[in-house]
């Protein structure tokens, strides 16, 4: 519905933060009608020199920053502070991720904005938040995932502990700002006033680890390494097939776990005492594990999936992303999208997250050439003229 009204339309959001929590955040804003102004020194943002690149041009660049105008600014200096404090007068969101102490540093700090834009929602990104003994400690989303308990909880019971191999803490802090952005404005509109968001990386992923804190304060009880298995339920793993290739197979009910081990010639299970909860199954993991392996890995994966969903048995692919985008639920849904580039011909990236039914969200262009919109937004606080000639990376 490409004439569908956007829901965040009229929004303005300047995106100050650098590589991956803030951005994501400012992205899903933007996904949905935001103004976003990409906020970059000169030399550009480091997530142009992160990750893969195509002819030069930065891949997860132009993934992270759709929907965004590029301006350059040096905040080191006075006059280009002082056009981000008259930006941020107009703007509704400014999300940035320094260290805590560095806005102030410059003069652009929380009293300072507010004083321009009393209405304005400041959100505040950091690995440990803007207190704390920690505060100041330079951090970035793995030292989260090292330090919620994550990491400490992931990988075999044998084995060392286990980061992600993507930047899932700042992806996780990313959705939590981009909450906390909108819940503060539906705040103003109630009061008149804007706020801070104080969103630690470390603090979202501790609240989406679960109930181990509670777990620990009851029952002194510490997660535990348990692979691809589960403490509440069995069977929940990744089986090879005969042929090679990788199924994953979760049944946390009892009625779906009973369908498996019948599947698997085991109905014997079915009637074992500790059988009838998810925690006396997963006590027992070895068992229902050696009996679904070894039916898997006699038959090509093909078999096993068509088997399993006569059964109605719980079963998936473990795909690579040539797969996920061969995928005839993942193409009929539209997960990944073809998006025009000036650089690119056309990009493909994710498409959005969710969908909205009345007021859904579009990808309107892909992350922009560094320096992209400088002359337009700076113009429009400067006045015609007021500018002066381009300079390099296209600020002015």
């Amino acid at each position: 519905m490409p004439d569908t009204p956007l829901p965040l339309a009229g929004l303005s959001v300047i995106d100050a933060s650098t590589l991956f929590a803030g951005p994501f955040a400012a992205r899903v804003l933007g996904d949905f009608g935001a103004d976003v102004i990409k906020i970059e020194q000169p030399g550009g943002d480091p997530l142009r020199r992160y990750g893969h690149t195509y002819n030069d041009v930065p891949l997860l660049w132009k993934t992270l920053s759709r929907n965004k105008k590029s301006v350059v600014l040096d905040l080191h200096e006075r006059r280009d502070a002082e056009r981000f404090v008259r930006l941020a007068a107009r703007a509704d969101v400014v999300i940035e991720n320094f260290r805590p102490g560095t806005l102030e540093r410059w003069g652009l700090g929380p009293d300072r904005l507010t004083e321009a834009n009393p209405r304005l929602v400041l959100a505040r990104v950091t690995a440990f938040g803007q207190d704390g003994p920690y505060a100041r400690r330079p951090g970035f989303g793995t030292l989260a995932e090292a330090m919620s308990g994550l990491a400490a909880m992931s990988g075999e019971p044998d084995g060392p502990p286990m980061l992600p191999a993507f930047p899932l803490g700042d992806a996780v802090a990313g959705l939590h700002t981009a909450l906390a952005v909108l819940i503060a404005l539906r705040g103003r509109d109630r009061t008149g006033a804007g706020q801070t968001a104080d969103v630690a990386i470390t603090e979202t992923l501790i609240g989406a680890l679960g109930a181990q804190i509670t777990v620990y304060d009851k029952l002194g009880v510490k997660p535990a390494r348990v692979g691809n298995g589960s403490h509440n339920s069995a069977p929940r793993n990744v089986y090879r097939c005969a042929d090679g290739r990788w199924v994953a197979v979760s049944a946390p009910a009892h009625s779906v776990a009973e369908r498996v081990v019948r599947l698997v010639g085991r109905p014997d299970l079915c009637a074992r005492p500790w059988f009838a909860d998810g925690a006396g199954r997963a006590r027992h993991h070895d068992l229902i594990d050696d009996a679904v392996g070894r039916w898997i890995s006699a038959r090509d994966r093909d078999e096993v999936l068509e088997a399993f969903e006569r059964a109605e048995a719980s079963v998936a692919p473990v795909y690579e992303i040539d797969d996920v985008l061969a995928d005839p639920q993942v193409r009929a849904r539209g997960v990944a999208v073809d998006v025009p580039d000036a650089e690119l011909g056309t990009v493909r990236m994710p498409g959005l997250p969710f969908r909205l039914s009345a007021t859904p969200g579009r990808i309107r262009w892909s992350g922009p050439r560094l320096g992209e919109h400088t002359d337009e937004v700076l113009h429009s606080i400067d006045g015609a003229g007021a500018a002066g000639p381009p300079a390099r990376n296209g600020r002015s």
